[in-house]
C-alpha cells in the first residue's frame, strides 16, 4: 500500500511516500529564515509551506516515477501545530482527496512522532513507552495500540526543546540552539561546578515543568555577569543539560516501575541529544529505542507511518482540529 504523507504543522514542510513500513521517499524543506527572528514566526512560515509543498510534492513523484493515482491514502498532520502552517497542509490534502478521490486519514503530531520509532524498529511490539521530547511537546505515553495511548505526565510550561532554545538565546546561541549547547557541554572541564535545580510539580508525579530551569539560568547569569558567564559557558551548558536530562530521566524510569513496561521509546527533536541517549541506554540497555536523527525532527515519514496503521484499521476520522484528539 502506498502512503503519501504531509506534515506542516511548524516550519518544516515535508512530504512523504510509503509502501507499507519502507520509506521510498521523506523530503523536508527547513526553513532557515526563523533564525533570525530567534524562534518560529508563524506567518513566514505558513508563507513558505504555500511556496514549498506543491514543488516538493511534485519532485517526489517525479523522482519515483509514480502518479497521484498510485496513491491509496493520504495522511496529513491536523493537529497540533501553527494554525496556519497546518490549514496548508489539511488544504492541500483535501484538495488532492476532492480531485482524485483518494482517502484522507487526519494525524495527530504526537502521534507521527510515537510511531516515527517503527520506522527504524518495526520489531518492537505493543505496549511501550513513548518519551516525546521537542520544542513543542515534552510527555509520556503508554502506548497500548494504534489509536489507543494513555499520558500519563506532560510540561505543564515549556517543553524541553523550547527550554534549549531560550536557554540558548540567553547564552548568545542562535536559534535552534539545542546541538549548539549539547557540543559547548562537551566542553566542560569542571562538571560539578554548577548545579541547577529539577522541578518537581504538583498533580502528577510525571509532570515535567522547564520554565524554571530556564528563570534559574538566567538569575544565575545575572548574578555572576557577563565576563564570569562568557569564561564559564561550556559548565553552565554542561549544568543544565544535565537538570533537562535527569528530569526526563526520572520520569521514564517512575513510569516504567508503575507500569511493569521496560519498552522505552524517545522520539521528537531532542532525541537526537547524545547525552540524553547515553544515559537512558544506560538504565535500560537494549530496551531503549530511539530514532535516527532524520527520524527525530518533524517529517512526513513519521506521519504517514501514523496514517498507513490508521488506514490498515480504518481508523480515518478527519477532519479534527483538536489538539487532544487521542493524546
Amino acid at each position: 500500500m502506498l502512503t503519501l504523507g504531509i506534515e506542516t504543522s511548524c516550519d518544516e514542510t515535508s512530504v512523504a511516500l510509503l509502501k507499507d513500513n519502507q520509506i521510498i521517499a521523506n523530503e523536508v524543506f527547513t526553513q532557515d529564515a526563523h533564525s533570525l527572528y530567534g524562534g518560529v514566526v508563524p506567518e513566514i512560515a505558513s508563507r513558505a509551506h504555500l511556496d514549498k509543498i506543491e514543488i516538493i510534492t511534485n519532485n517526489i513523484f517525479s523522482k519515483n516515477n509514480l502518479k497521484i493515482n498510485d496513491i491509496n491514502n493520504i495522511a496529513v498532520t491536523d493537529s497540533p501545530g501553527l494554525a496556519g502552517a497546518l490549514l496548508v497542509g489539511i488544504s492541500f490534502a483535501l484538495g488532492l482527496h476532492c480531485k482524485f478521490n483518494i482517502p484522507i486519514t487526519g494525524i495527530n503530531h504526537i502521534e507521527g512522532h510515537i510511531f516515527s520509532i517503527l520506522l527504524a524498529y518495526p520489531q518492537i511490539k505493543f505496549p511501550f513507552l513513548s518519551c516525546v521530547v521537542s520544542g513543542g511537546h515534552t510527555a509520556i505515553y503508554l502506548v497500548k495500540k494504534i489509536g489507543d495511548y494513555l499520558c500519563m505526565g506532560k510540561t505543564v510550561d515549556d517543553a524541553a526543546g523550547e527550554a534549549f532554545d531560550k536557554v540558548g538565546k540567553l547564552l548568545g546561541f542562535s536559534y535552534p540552539a539545542g546541538r549548539l549547547i549539547e557540543e559547548k557541554a562537551k566542553q566542560a572541564t569542571n562538571k560539578t561546578k554548577i548545579e541547577f535545580p529539577i522541578a518537581k510539580c504538583s498533580g502528577s508525579n510525571l509532570n515535567f515543568s522547564f520554565s524554571g530551569l530556564k528563570t534559574a539560568v538566567k538569575n544565575f547569569c545575572k548574578e555572576k555577569g557577563e565576563e564570569w558567564v562568557n569564561e564559564n559557558k561550556s559548565e553552565i551548558c554542561f549544568a543544565f543539560q544535565k537538570a533537562v536530562i535527569d528530569s526526563l530521566l526520572r520520569n521514564i524510569l517512575i513510569a516504567s516501575k508503575e507500569t511493569g513496561i521496560n519498552t522505552i521509546t524517545v522520539v521528537g527533536g531532542v532525541a537526537c541529544n547524545f547525552e540524553l541517549k547515553n544515559v537512558i541506554k544506560t538504565n535500560f540497555g537494549e530496551n531503549a529505542f530511539f530514532p535516527p536523527p532524520y527520524l527525530c525532527t518533524d517529517n512526513a515519514a513519521m506521519i504517514a507511518r501514523a496514517g498507513y496503521e490508521r488506514f490498515k484499521f480504518d481508523i480515518t476520522r478527519f477532519p479534527s482540529m483538536s489538539p487532544t484528539r487521542d493524546l
